[in-house]
């Protein structure tokens, strides 16, 4: 067996832990210069989306042997909307970097790999398809599973974000939900430390949204989180992505070649997160290739959740700044504290189930909670 991992992301670097667990040493190529060679973001590991696993790294040391390590732990989400501030305490999840940062989830995985990476990897996928006897497409996109017309594609969203200095705690997060910022969409800032943190708004770009002038969304933002945090914040990097796809494989394997991470459909509709998603495909193909299961069965609870996530990110676009403020209001109690913390709820399940019916997804396609 000689096995190729196109990408060197989250899902291609767990694929080649566990695979060299059993004894399979695959070739890693990647595009890039180096892993993580791209912005660096702050995303977060919230078990809030990923239950029943409530600690995400706990899990994937204990049951796969993959070790990683937080930035800090998340104790407090301050949520705005136009008009109402609220707040969750408690156990929320984890904050982490990714891209060109030393201690980013991409070169933390790279430093367990002891497989060969090829950087500033010119072959395609059907050059590696001539030479290997299994293709891992993990590049961190849909584009190839477009291109063989095995993706469903549900939205296109645009991201906008930077990297500002400041004061912070470096445990407590913040959301804002405001179509005047971000229509139909969110903004958040994660704290990489005491000192820096990141401050994203991201958006569909729907039909309504095609119109709208990106940088002036943004001043209003950037205007907004100054305020509401009482500081100038200034700004030492920024990026931008536009039109970044969201879907979902049809099939995750077709022949030899599987589908992982982006590729599979990893990223969660809801707020964009899909970091564990991503990372368990990679080892769940590792286990087919091991005869350790079955990637196709493996893989049915994580298009559970990306349908119960499609779900709400379809419901949350139909809230306009009123209905935002309830939502905020209803946060800022004990009842919603509890059921966002408690380890025996799943909110994600409950919500898109109860939201199913103010939806425009056909439910003949949504699996059942």
């Amino acid at each position: 067996m000689k096995v190729a991992i196109m990408g060197a992301g989250l899902s291609g670097l767990a694929c080649a832990i566990t695979l060299e667990k059993y004894g399979v040493s695959p070739t890693i190529f990647e595009k890039r210069s180096r892993v993580g060679d791209r912005f660096v973001n702050g995303e977060a590991l919230l078990p809030v989306f990923n239950r029943p696993i409530n600690d995400d790294y706990a899990y994937l040391s204990e049951n796969h042997g993959i070790f990683l390590q937080p930035l800090a732990n998340i104790s407090k989400m301050n949520f705005y909307s136009e008009n109402r501030q609220g707040v969750v305490s408690g156990h929320l999840g984890f904050i982490n970097s990714r891209g060109r940062d030393d201690e980013s989830f991409e070169s933390q995985l790279s430093r367990q790999v002891k497989s060969e990476i090829t950087f500033n990897s010119k072959y395609t996928y059907e050059e590696l398809l001539q030479g290997f006897t299994h293709v891992i497409l993990a590049t961190g996109d849909a584009a190839y599973a477009q291109k063989v017309q095995n993706f469903q594609v549900d939205l296109t969203v645009t991201l906008k974000g930077a990297t500002v200095e400041g004061k912070f705690d470096r445990h407590h997060v913040a959301i804002w939900l405001d179509n005047n910022l971000a229509p139909k969409g969110y903004g958040f800032l994660l704290p990489y430390s005491e000192k820096e943190a990141v401050i994203t708004i991201g958006f569909p770009d729907s039909s309504e949204n095609q119109s709208l002038n990106v940088e002036s969304l943004w001043d209003r933002f950037y205007t907004k989180v100054c305020k509401d945090l009482d500081q100038n914040l200034k700004i030492t990097d920024q990026f931008e992505v536009n039109r970044y796809i969201m879907g979902l494989c049809e099939y995750p394997r077709l022949g030899n070649t599987f589908f992982v991470g982006n590729c599979f459909g990893a990223m969660m509709p809801a707020f964009g997160f899909g970091q564990l998603s991503s990372i368990l495909t990679g080892i769940y193909v590792a286990h087919d290739l091991c005869g350790k299961g079955n990637y196709e069965d493996q893989v049915k609870s994580l298009r559970k959740s990306y349908h119960n996530s499609l779900v709400i990110r379809h419901a949350m676009e139909q809230l306009d700044n009123h209905k935002l403020d309830i939502l905020v209001t209803l946060l800022n109690n004990r009842f919603s504290n509890h059921i966002l913390t408690s380890k025996k709820f799943n909110p994600l399940v409950i919500a898109s189930y109860i939201l199913r019916p103010f939806t425009n997804i056909n439910p003949k396609k949504l699996p059942l909670p």
